[in-house]
């Protein structure tokens, strides 16, 4: 079985090489799953700010990798940014990620935890237009965190990292194609 990820981010294809593993203790299928990651074009911004434009995103690189990676039995995308949403009165800002896999006719989406982002990180990327992985890098004082432990590793000290995170949107997104029987399968009811 071919993967195709529509990016060529070190962490998110751990994440799909991670998912694919565990799967493959389930389904024999996935046993022998080659993982490909390809740059695609989306119309989302390079940081996300909503939930609608995580999803979107995610879905429209899981679509586009299958035109440039036609020989691919799946697709994936995988989208992070940031969700805010008005808790008791005030607004928070939270770490997420969405999770997209498709064979090219039915798709299906996983979402990732999420993780509260400290007020002065959040008003440095919404303010400033800057992306969460430059001001990372910057705060943390290290470089391409993104393609390591991501903003989740600094966050949550490493007990979470990027690749974790994006492990559980792909379980979600990948259980229609390994759990058949539940999703695809004829049920009676």
């Amino acid at each position: 079985m071919k993967i195709a990820v529509g990016t060529e981010n070190a962490a998110k294809l751990a994440a799909v090489r991670t998912a694919a593993a565990r799967i493959a203790t389930l389904e024999e299928t996935w046993r022998e799953a080659k993982v490909v990651g390809q740059t695609v074009a989306v119309s989302v911004p390079a940081m996300p700010l909503t939930d609608e434009q995580l999803r979107r995103g995610a879905r429209e690189r899981a679509e586009n990798v299958l035109k440039v990676v036609p020989d691919a039995q799946l697709g994936v995308g995988l989208e992070g940014g940031f969700h805010s949403v008005e808790i008791d009165g005030a607004w928070v800002t939270f770490l997420r990620g969405w999770a997209y896999a498709t064979d090219g006719e039915q798709g299906f989406y996983g979402a990732a935890p999420s993780v509260a982002v400290p007020d002065f990180i959040a008003r440095q990327v919404t303010e400033t237009g800057r992306e969460l992985a430059e001001v990372i890098d910057e705060v943390a004082g290290e470089t391409d965190i993104r393609n390591r432990q991501g903003a989740w590793g600094v966050l949550s000290r490493d007990l979470l990292t990027r690749s974790d995170s994006f492990e559980a949107a792909l379980i979600a997104a990948f259980a229609p194609f390994y759990n058949v029987k539940f999703y695809l399968g004829s049920q009676s009811s």
